[in-house]
């Protein structure tokens, strides 16, 4: 579809990276923002509590955890009081029994004394105030990527989400599958993020990557043969094997519990299809799954990711439209060109 103005957002742990895309402006001419995530906003707001001796109150919407739910769980071991909607609770845990065993108080409206802290995945209230500051408007078009393990009661994350992966491979892995205009009910942190930005179409930050590394020109001349994209994110590692617009296999991990040794190892098991979910998920990653019908193995790799050091001898470093931190921004832009807003 056609596209006038469009903004773009990749929610990582780390960092949110934006992209005020423009359809009469080359892409590198278009405004770009890598600002720090809004989980490390709401960390840094619980870590000053702390420090001033103050009861939080947590209100808003359900986003992301991470860095926040870390400081979270600080400033209670500190002895302060923690207080959180419904909603805004579970941003710590799916379960608010569980969230209320760590010692979280649920309430609905904020007590007395407690530094009142709001939780959401996207800020377009102050993006478009620091816009504004530059004589530019938002768009009315959004697309925006979280890492959402989707809400299952009674199956751990790690398997839930990637039981959704295994699902969409065996379906048949078509990359449009992977954007969202209707989100499925059990996404609940993706659902969160159109309560903020009504319409938005929703990708998996994983998937973005996954689009975004295609847009290199280097990648897309290898992108009919067979490669293995490979995205080293702050928190998660995801590497898929992709033949034109089909995703083949691929496995999850957590960046923090690879090393370059072991990253080219699972590479090459996942290369020639012999790489198995169970010592993905005994080793503490989400898991892996080939498509019994693969036929490899894929030679050419590409890296993106913010962590992408761990992987450097690896492959061909994918650099799409010259901007590698933009990745995600630049797949989800090519999803929402791909997919009609109904």
């Amino acid at each position: 579809m056609t596209i006038e103005r469009l903004l773009a957002i990749d929610v990582g742990a780390g960092t949110q990276d934006i992209l005020l895309f423009e359809s009469d402006k080359p892409m590198e001419n278009c405004v770009k923002l890598v600002l720090p995530s809004m989980s490390t906003i709401v960390a840094q707001k619980i870590k000053e509590a702390t420090t001033q001796g103050e009861d939080i109150f947590l209100t808003g919407n359900l986003m992301g955890g991470g860095p926040n739910v870390s400081a979270l769980k600080a400033h209670l071991r500190a002895g302060y009081g923690v207080f959180a909607t419904p909603l805004a609770a579970k941003t710590v845990r799916d379960d608010l029994n569980e969230v209320r065993s760590m010692g979280v108080t649920i309430v609905k409206e904020p007590p007395d004394n407690a530094a009142v802290i709001e939780t959401r995945d996207i800020d377009l209230r102050s993006l478009g105030k620091a816009l504004a500051l530059f004589d530019l408007e938002l768009p009315r078009e959004y697309a925006i990527a979280v890492q959402d393990h989707g809400e299952q009661p009674g199956i751990s994350q790690r398997s839930f989400r990637f039981q959704q992966w295994e699902r969409f491979v065996q379906a048949g892995g078509q990359l449009d599958s992977l954007a969202y205009r209707e989100v499925p009910p059990y996404l609940t942190r993706m659902k969160a993020v159109q309560r903020d930005a009504p319409g938005a179409l929703m990708m998996d930050t994983g998937s973005a990557a996954i689009w975004g590394a295609l847009c290199d020109e280097v990648v897309t001349a290898r992108q009919d043969e067979g490669l293995i994209v490979v995205n080293v994110g702050n928190q998660h590692l995801l590497a898929a094997l992709v033949r034109g617009e089909k995703v083949w296999g691929l496995f999850e991990h957590h960046t923090v519990l690879m090393n370059k040794e072991k990253l080219f190892d699972h590479i090459e098991r996942l290369r020639q299809g012999v790489l198995t979910n169970d010592e993905l998920y005994e080793d503490r990653g989400h898991g892996a799954f080939i498509h019994p019908d693969y036929k490899g193995p894929f030679q050419f790799v590409t890296v993106t990711g913010p962590n992408r050091r761990m992987a450097q001898g690896l492959g061909y470093m994918a650099v799409p439209y010259g901007d590698m931190m933009l990745t995600g921004c630049f797949g989800l832009v090519a999803a929402a060109k791909r997919l009609p807003n109904d």
